[in-house]
């Protein structure tokens, strides 16, 4: 299976984004900052996620303006990842069997070919450090099997919600051609998780992917923002399962998966929805 994965948003920025969900304008090269999700409050700041102890402190809105700010600061002809496309591409490395050396993918979110950032750039040294606050953050989310709110955001009124995944996925994507260890295992498991995500793009843009293709035929598109974000948990976590399985010892029950702040039980994954 293969991909041809969308370029980075342009410079100039995503269209502007509308309604009470809309995102802040952080610069005339990208306007982006992903809003929380309704249905997943973001923890107050400075809260480490629930049993994630010494986890790093989430990402506040600030953050993630300012660490907009730093990717739209990094000079021509890199083309770094936005703060959407960073999310999925994360969520990407994490899941792979064996760790990714931060030396191997941070290059990749500053840019998109890996390119060097130029010797004495300002603002490198806060930039990595944000990525990988966010990093340890997704890391205790996942290997926890808890809720995590991904970074998307919506966009106009006329946007369905696939469109509003599809930098994420954009993102998730690109992770997963460059450390393919994931999906060189080829697990039935993953086929279905790996559609509901997928599903965001153009079938033309899917390539050797039949089966992959079949199944997202048997889905149904996301109502709602707030169902597509839940489909973008909870198919993270099915991956988890199958790149980073939870080891138990002899006799130990498998702990519950922890569910959206607020709402109990665990990320709900619907399934494929009757047509």
């Amino acid at each position: 299976m293969s991909t041809r994965s969308p370029s980075p948003p342009p410079r100039k920025g995503p269209p502007p984004a509308a309604g009470p969900r809309a995102a802040p304008q952080t610069s005339p090269r990208r306007s982006a900052t992903p809003q929380a999700s309704p249905i997943a409050p973001r923890p107050a700041p400075g809260a480490a996620p629930a049993g994630a102890a010494g986890a790093a402190a989430p990402l506040g809105e600030k953050d993630i303006a300012r660490l907009q700010v730093l990717l739209d600061a990094l000079p021509e002809p890199l083309e770094p990842l936005d703060v959407s496309m960073l999310d999925g591409f994360l969520c990407g490395v994490l899941l792979q069997p064996a760790t990714i050396p931060a030396g191997a993918w941070l290059r990749h979110v500053m840019d998109l070919d890996g390119r060097p950032v130029p010797p004495g750039h300002a603002g490198l040294n806060e930039l990595q450090g944000l990525v990988q606050r966010r990093y340890r953050e997704l890391d205790a989310a996942i290997s926890g099997r808890q809720w995590f709110d991904p970074w998307v955001f919506e966009l106009d009124d006329e946007a369905t919600p696939q469109e509003a995944m599809l930098p994420w996925v954009a993102g998730f994507s690109t992770a997963l051609e460059q450390f393919p260890q994931l999906t060189d295992r080829n697990a039935p498991e993953a086929l279905e998780p790996m559609a509901v995500l997928y599903a965001a793009f153009d079938p033309e843009d899917l390539e050797d992917a039949d089966e992959l293709l079949e199944m997202i035929e048997t889905l149904e598109p996301p109502g709602n923002l707030d169902e597509a974000v839940e489909d973008i948990v909870a198919s993270v976590l099915r991956l988890a399962d199958v790149g980073r399985p939870v080891r138990h010892g002899p006799g130990a029950q498998p702990g519950a998966r922890k569910g959206p702040p607020g709402r109990g039980g665990p990320p709900a994954y619907r399934g494929p929805r009757g047509r």
